[in-house]
């Protein structure tokens, strides 16, 4: 299978519609595969004044100023957005960009969000349980003249989703996270899987865990992609990547080596290092990377990334 690589944009750090576009652009002009698009609502209790572009309306109008690259959510919160509605606006988001959307989606974590906004928190079991029952419900959408679901969470009837997505059957649902309840819902549902940072040497044992699941399902492991979700500092100097590298293990309580040990999505180097990354989680079966270059630096490093790292694995 082709490796395939997208450039993330995390609209909570402070993105305006103008940096976003910039990006979208060199990254199709580069020939990335794919933009994503966090789903957040603000970065923290001090953003007053930090914008925080609405993912889906930013996917919609960066659709509209591209032609080939792929637009979707890494991830869309489940909580955030009932998931007839969501099917909906994936929907229209496939027509405007003829075809070109992918749904990456998630059970929902931050919970300063939740309770900023006022929206239910309920523990993660419940959070996993909504997630499984809302794919099912936009699937139905997506490929259903009517929809009729009731379940434990959700309930719909007779439902309508006109237009349906130009992708047949449907645009790709990628599911994100490593929970052992997560994983079974990839097992079920998902095109693919990301995994993203803070995943160490419990990898191999996260893999076994989808593995099993698609077993106990009857479907067959390789046919969900796995997508690798990573914060990259790439440059050609290594005094100013291990200078990088420092500053971080400081922000996050570590030494550099418990970063470098626990934090593989904190890939922080060379293109030799960050190539060497990438081989290493090829060799596991990834197909995919999705990468967060520094905030500010994403068009440089994404042309660095491109010109350095992609032609070796590709």
């Amino acid at each position: 299978m082709k490796i395939r690589f997208a450039v993330h944009i995390a609209p909570q750090f402070g993105f305006n519609y103008d940096h976003a576009k910039r990006v979208t652009l060199k990254a199709e002009e580069l020939g990335y595969d794919l933009v994503t698009i966090g789903d957040h609502l603000f970065l923290d209790e001090k953003s007053e004044s930090r914008d925080c572009y609405e993912a889906w309306t930013l996917a919609s109008a960066l659709a509209a100023v591209t032609s080939k690259i792929r637009i979707g959510t890494l991830v869309t919160c489940n909580s955030y957005r009932h998931p007839a509605i969501l099917a909906k606006i994936v929907a229209t988001v496939d027509n405007l960009s003829n075809g070109r959307t992918l749904l990456g989606i998630g059970a929902g974590w931050k919970k300063l969000e939740y309770d900023a906004y006022g929206i239910p928190f309920p523990r993660a079991s419940e959070r996993v349980g909504q997630l499984d029952e809302a794919v099912q419900i936009i699937k139905l959408l997506w490929t259903k003249p009517k929809a009729t679901f009731v379940g434990k969470y959700y309930r719909i009837k007779d439902a309508l989703c006109a237009p349906k997505p130009i992708q047949e059957p449907h645009p790709p649902i990628l599911v994100g996270g490593h929970g052992r309840k997560l994983l079974k819902v990839v097992a079920k549902h998902a095109d693919m899987c990301n995994i993203t940072f803070e995943v160490g040497p419990e990898l191999d044992e996260i893999l076994e865990t989808l593995e099993a699941h698609c077993n106990s399902v009857g479907r067959d492991f390789h046919d969900v992609e796995k997508s690798f979700f990573a914060y990259c500092y790439i440059t050609e100097n290594k005094r100013e990547s291990e200078s990088h590298l420092a500053e971080l293990a400081k922000r996050s309580g570590r030494t550099v080596e418990e970063l470098r040990t626990r934090m593989p999505g904190a890939w922080v180097g060379t293109p030799a290092t960050i190539r060497n990354r990438c081989q290493s989680l090829v060799s596991k079966g990834f197909t995919s990377f999705q990468m967060r270059f520094l905030f500010g630096k994403e068009c440089e490093m994404s042309e660095l990334f491109a010109g350095q790292v992609i032609p070796e694995l590709s």
